[in-house]
């Protein structure tokens, strides 16, 4: 048998004060003239009880919920899932928020029932997110409640958005090498991650290429070349590196797209009897847990997947539904995969570890 529910009456009864004396201590307000014996007792009897108030009459009363809807394709199982969904957890908890999580697909009957779910339970808003950044059709069922777009992007009219600052990624991994001292042999492996499934190429890598060229323009350079594959596995910067090195070419540095193309490139590069370092340089993107696994450890630039989850919740509650972009600050973190000395003045957004 379920126990019965504290009630606030009962709280009344037990401090010995009226219902709506019990009401105004428990709702902190501080303008009513409450004795201080009276605030006290009552706050001593709604520990003694266990007292809980109940968040849906209240939410009926104030029209808020105090919860919001956490949405995403496939983030929940993505290795950079745990740092996104931590800060906007962390996030919603500095304002008393509670976070319900799913996971739903587009386009799927199951997917749309659970967005359904969660306005049938009057969340207050809703974080619609997504594993990488990409364009998206936002559902029709979230069109009229306060969203906030995460690592995602949509069609115009857009909700506020919260993105990686891609591009200025891109800048900052062709500036580490020039201020290396690099003017030449500059090869980029990855690209735009222009594949058969993704013939034009995804966001961050149209972003991250776009920061690249415009830096190597600046500074009167071109890069060597670019090495188009997919993104997912060591073995494809292995088999582009290789390449490259069996046609007669002698890399300077390589910007790999992410850190997994980057371990397949240091595998080809001492093959062919040559170090990471020292006689090539390797700049890298995502900074996982293999950048600092690696020998040299890899130099690279990092996803704030942390701090976009906390800016989501933050753009939300503080107006979600007017349009907005927000790209989030993306640091380098300079290891020993870069030859050279990097100039740790004029870098405000860089983690040294050496």
């Amino acid at each position: 048998m379920t126990a019965r529910r504290v009630t606030l009456a009962d709280v009344a009864w037990r401090a010995g004060v009226s219902k709506t004396a019990a009401s105004f201590v428990l709702n902190g307000r501080d303008h009513m003239r409450i004795a201080a014996g009276t605030r006290q007792r009552v706050l001593e009897a709604t520990a003694e009880l266990g007292y809980r108030p109940n968040r849906i009459a209240r939410s009926l009363r104030s029209d808020t919920t105090h919860t919001i809807g956490f949405i995403s394709d496939t983030i929940a199982t993505s290795q950079f899932a745990g740092d996104m969904i931590r800060g906007a957890l962390d996030e919603a908890s500095d304002h008393s928020y509670v976070l319900f999580i799913v996971e739903a697909r587009e386009d799927t009957a199951i997917g749309q029932a659970m967005i359904e779910g969660m306005l049938d339970r009057r969340v207050d808003g809703v974080i619609y997110a997504a594993m990488s950044t990409r364009r998206v059709a936002l559902p029709t069922a979230l069109r009229d409640c306060p969203v906030v777009l995460l690592n995602c992007l949509a069609e115009d009219p857009s909700p506020p958005t919260i993105v990686p600052d891609e591009f200025n990624a891109g800048r900052d991994a062709a500036r580490l090498l020039i201020e290396a001292g690099h003017d030449d042999g500059i090869y980029v492996v990855g690209g735009c991650h222009r594949t058969g499934r993704t013939p034009e190429g995804v966001y961050a890598g149209w972003e991250r290429m776009r920061g690249i060229q415009q830096v190597m323009r600046e500074a009167g350079l071109r890069l060597a070349g670019v090495r188009e594959c997919a993104w997912h596995s060591p073995r494809h910067g292995y088999r582009e590196v290789r390449a490259l090195i069996a046609a007669g070419h002698r890399p300077q540095a390589l910007i790999c797209c992410n850190d997994r193309l980057a371990m397949g490139a240091y595998q080809a590069v001492g093959e062919a009897g040559q170090t990471v370092g020292g006689d090539v340089s390797v700049v890298s993107f995502d900074n996982s847990g293999l950048a600092g696994w690696l020998r040299p450890t890899l130099t690279s630039i990092a996803l704030p997947h942390y701090e976009l989850g906390r800016s989501a919740v933050r753009a939300l509650l503080g107006g979600g539904g007017t349009a907005g972009f927000t790209s989030i600050p993306m640091p380098a973190v300079i290891r020993d995969s870069v030859r050279g000395p990097v100039r740790r003045s004029a870098w405000s957004n860089t983690v040294l570890l050496r």
